[in-house]
């Protein structure tokens, strides 16, 4: 019954976060100031939404008391609350900072409740690349606003994965895609791809700011914004000159460190998850299909599909080049000691693409619209006579002269005679 209402509840809630959201304000200058929310803040969550619900694991914590609305909190205590947020990058409290920090704990509550149930699967990771290029770790809550944690997002220009690369940037990092992967919805060779170009960008702009807001909308639009803002390199002055979605960027990311921080204090309960905990990933250098490890190794294939979004067909293309496996680890001795058995189960039935064809070559009776279309024509020589042209074309003298309306047996050398 409980699970009913939460469906019930959840699908009210998409339908109302589905609307394009805008917001005018006035800047210094007495113009508009239009912003745009994130896409991740106004498109729904249906992939993710696929995901977890097919598995039936949404659940909330049990000790986690929700709420069905959001405290009034004083911009005070926000402010004070974001102050003890240990970071690098500077997050500073205004109206347009409050304003998404609102969206998130009211409009946007069971979103939240899923990011919080998906960080425990990508965050770990996320932190793992960015300690390792010693970036500020708060950037692991960038996905929360690129694509709601959903491997599977695709935004209106193409934009995909956790990190919402573009297809060229994406390529320019490392990922592959054809018709078979997409290793922008990777999360682990993605993130690798996303420190590295956040790296790249730190490298330009020295600024944390500066770097989310190119991140978004990319370097050369955050470089026409600061010449018409006179040279100066302070996201806040140059953020009137950006692009409506990157002027809400940088408060929509302050937002996304303060809500999954304090989440609690606003009555949301992460949601919980039967995935496991552990996983390792197997290097693959044959083809290999999710039936074959799902039925052999008693995996649940939409399991295998959550832990490995890179894949579109349920194929890893193995024999053409080397291919990531990621599975729960109580799995992978079974994988391992059973490799054989793997590869060769259901093999005829799963993989049909053939390597070789023989043309086929036999004679085969043509139709009369076909022989038409091969008519042949010969012209007579001096010295042929109907019975060597019919023995140089394998028909008969008597053919020949029926297609010709020849009486006797004399031709002419020059006149042209109808074979077939």
């Amino acid at each position: 019954m409980r699970r009913k209402l939460f469906v019930i509840l959840l699908s009210f809630t998409l339908s109302q976060v589905n609307a394009q959201v805008k917001d005018v304000n006035t800047n210094e200058t007495g113009e508009d100031y239009d912003t745009e929310m994130p896409e991740s803040m106004r498109s729904n969550i249906e992939s993710q939404y696929n995901i977890w619900l097919k598995k039936n694991l949404i659940s909330f914590e049990n000790d986690c008391m929700s709420t069905n609305k959001s405290p009034v909190v004083a911009d005070s205590l926000i402010i004070d609350r974001l102050s003890r947020i240990p970071t690098v990058i500077e997050m500073p409290f205004n109206e347009e900072v409050k304003k998404y920090i609102t969206r998130y704990a009211n409009s946007l509550r069971t979103k939240v409740s899923f990011m919080l149930g998906a960080s425990n699967l990508y965050v770990p990771t996320f932190e793992k690349a960015l300690d390792l290029y010693n970036l500020p770790i708060e950037l692991k809550y960038l996905p929360v606003i690129e694509s709601a944690l959903d491997p599977l997002a695709v935004s209106r220009q193409g934009a995909t994965g956790l990190w919402q690369f573009m297809l060229t940037t994406g390529k320019k990092y490392g990922l592959k895609h054809n018709s078979l992967i997409d290793e922008r919805r990777d999360p682990i060779k993605s993130t690798w791809a996303a420190v590295n170009y956040l790296k790249d960008l730190y490298d330009i702009y020295s600024d944390w700011n500066l770097v989310l807001a190119a991140y978004n909308s990319g370097p050369g639009t955050v470089n026409k914004a600061i010449q018409r803002a006179g040279g100066v390199k302070d996201y806040w002055k140059i953020c009137k000159f950006l692009p409506k979605e990157t002027r809400g960027y940088v408060p929509a990311f302050i937002a996304a460190n303060y809500i999954m921080t304090y989440y609690c204090e606003h009555g949301i309960c992460p949601m919980t998850n039967e995935l496991p905990e552990t996983t390792d990933t197997i290097q693959i250098n044959r083809d290999l299909h999710f039936s074959q490890v799902a039925e052999v190794c008693k995996v649940d294939i939409e399991e295998l599909r959550v832990l490995n979004p890179q894949y579109k067909k349920d194929l890893i293309p193995g024999n053409s080049f080397a291919c990531s496996l990621s599975l729960p680890s109580q799995n992978v001795a079974l994988f391992v000691n059973n490799e054989k058995t793997i590869f060769d189960y259901k093999s005829d039935e799963l993989f049909t693409k053939r390597r070789e064809v023989e043309v086929d070559k036999s004679e085969t009776k043509t139709t009369h619209s076909s022989s038409r279309k091969a008519k042949v024509r010969h012209k007579v020589r001096r010295g042929e006579t109907l019975g060597t042209i019919a023995d140089k074309y394998g028909v008969s003298v008597s053919k020949l002269k029926k297609l010709n309306h020849i009486r006797g047996t004399k031709i002419t050398a020059g006149k042209t005679l109808k074979i077939r």
